[in-house]
């Protein structure tokens, strides 16, 4: 299926709301048509943290709110742990609405493809612009892709500080709070649980630390977004056509 890509209804601008208020409009791919509402973001838009998962759910879409559900459950508990104030993260999501299959009355995730994360990601990419973090905690492999502009494996990369190139944020990737980690207690029991705090307190204290860099200066989200899903948000917002 060709997807036009979101490039043509992301406006030049540097709020976080004027985004959000645009993204309602968008027809760059084909999962508004089956959801609800838009799902866009949550928290300040001068967030040093952000985390960033794959999709809404099913209570996210209908809430237009960010991990509601039981995975946002999940996602306080960690942080809470972490010791990070959940006030100051910035969350949203690699795709913006719920794709997903019905069966019978119940609406059932489907995972959203590489194309509708390429359709998706000139938001993504201009919200990473106006935030501006330090660090980008991704929730499972979606976001990495998404963050990152390739796969990566999980396992070997997770909790792990990396640096991007250039002016970009440093990225942590872990496993999505709707998938929680199995891992032996101490006791040698199976307990199931969110991914580690430790990878948490790794992403909380990187984002406290100051920049070599001053917050004021500019960088190029695309250095660690694919290339391929679309222009910087401010060339897409010069150029791209208005919706049709």
């Amino acid at each position: 299926m060709d997807r036009e890509g979101a490039q043509a209804w992301v406006p030049s601008t540097r709020s976080v709301s004027t985004l959000a208020e645009a993204a309602r409009d968008c027809r760059g791919c084909e999962l508004w048509e089956d959801a609800t509402q838009l799902v866009f973001s949550r928290g300040p838009a001068g967030a040093r943290l952000v985390l960033v998962g794959e999709q809404p759910g099913d209570q996210e879409d209908q809430s237009g709110q960010p991990f509601v559900g039981p995975a946002g459950r999940v996602l306080v508990d960690a942080l809470d742990r972490a010791g990070v104030d959940r006030s100051t993260v910035y969350v949203t999501n690699a795709v913006k609405h719920f794709r997903h299959t019905v069966r019978g009355k119940r609406r059932i995730h489907e995972k959203p493809g590489v194309g509708h994360v390429t359709a998706c990601h000139p938001w993504l990419e201009a919200e990473l612009a106006i935030v501006r973090p330090d660090v980008v905690v991704c929730l499972g492999a979606t976001a990495a892709r998404a963050v990152l502009g390739r796969a990566v494996t999980i396992g070997a990369v997770r909790g792990e500080l990396l640096e991007a190139d250039g002016s970009g944020p440093r990225v942590v990737v872990t496993t999505h709070p709707s998938g929680p980690t199995t891992r032996r207690s101490s006791r040698g029991a199976r307990t199931k649980g969110p991914a580690r705090a430790g990878r948490w307190r790794v992403a909380g204290r990187a984002a406290r630390k100051r920049r070599t860099a001053p917050r004021g200066s500019p960088h190029r989200p695309t250095e660690y977004g694919p290339r391929s899903a679309g222009r910087p948000a401010s060339e897409a917002g010069a150029r791209g056509q208005p919706p049709r």
